[in-house]
């Protein structure tokens, strides 16, 4: 079991950093294209959809600085976890208006928290990472991450019991993990991390049976499912990943609206156990 300092890395509550960025055109049109949409062109002033922010405030560390799982070496802004695996576990996000196409955008992040809790698998640590994104109209989002750092996977382990997904899904869109598209993600997003391409150290060092599907990508295809069944802006969504999907085998996510204004969205894999869980609340219809 790895040894944490819990002080020195707590020392890290209340770091904060603000980026600068500009919605471009061409990471909206390519991540469209990933997700297999026929969307137009898009044009100056056009909203930018649920959770596409991530293509934007984008960090690009420097060659050298990486570490051997293709992640940034630990420190700086997060705090210097010595634990080998690193996941984005889930979010909590409010929406106040939308990002246009075009924008100067700024994103503040602050450390919230940090804790370290010890189970039958080891070492875990949270981080609770805030954000808050602005545009030219003022604050556009607010958004709440977890990130989890985890021991290494021993021999022995057994895995977690599966849960099943839901069956009351009203949507529903099956997706094949295929290489090029966890590439495209990717690329677009600058996450270097190696369990998304590279077979041989996914399945050799870290012991997983193929490449790991982003969790960000998946819950994306979540939003996704939405906006084709809805034509109604989104005011929140939170996410959490339950268990990990991979490019071995196709995988489906589904939904369902929940009362006039609710929505359940999740993600389960070819045997129906659940990956991700989701849920998202509309915004009123506008009147007419």
């Amino acid at each position: 079991m790895t040894d944490l300092d819990v002080d020195h890395l707590r020392s890290w509550i209340g770091r904060h950093e603000t980026l600068h960025d500009r919605i471009t055109r061409f990471p909206v049109a390519a991540l469209a294209a990933a997700l297999d949409r026929d969307d137009p062109p898009p044009q100056a002033g056009d909203p930018l959809p649920p959770l596409w922010h991530w293509l934007y405030f984008l960090t690009a560390a420097r060659q050298s600085a990486l570490g051997p799982d293709g992640h940034p070496a630990r420190g700086g802004f997060l705090p210097p976890v010595p634990l080998p695996r690193r996941m984005f576990a889930g979010a909590r996000l409010t929406f106040h208006q939308p990002l246009r196409i075009d924008e100067e955008i700024n994103r503040v992040s602050t450390i919230q928290d940090v804790t370290v809790k010890h189970g039958r698998s080891g070492a875990l640590c949270f981080v609770l990472v805030r954000h808050e994104v602005f545009g030219e109209r003022g604050r556009a989002l607010v958004e709440e991450q977890d990130i989890v750092y985890r021991d290494a996977a021993r021999a022995g382990d057994a895995p977690a019991a599966p849960r099943r997904a839901r069956t009351d899904d009203a949507w529903r869109r099956d997706v094949v993990p295929a290489e090029p598209l966890l590439f495209r993600f990717s690329a677009l997003t600058f996450n270097s991390h190696r369990i998304h391409y590279d077979r041989r150290y996914v399945t050799e060092v870290e012991g997983y049976p193929g490449l790991v599907v982003q969790g960000p990508l998946i819950a994306t295809l979540l939003t996704d499912l939405l906006r084709r069944n809805s034509k109604r802006e989104m005011a929140s969504f939170r996410f959490r990943a339950v268990s990990p999907l991979f490019d071995t085998a196709a995988f489906a996510v589904r939904g369902a609206m929940e009362g006039s204004d609710g929505v359940a969205l999740w993600a389960q894999d070819a045997a129906g156990n659940l990956a991700m869980e989701a849920d998202a609340t509309l915004a009123a219809a506008p009147a007419h």
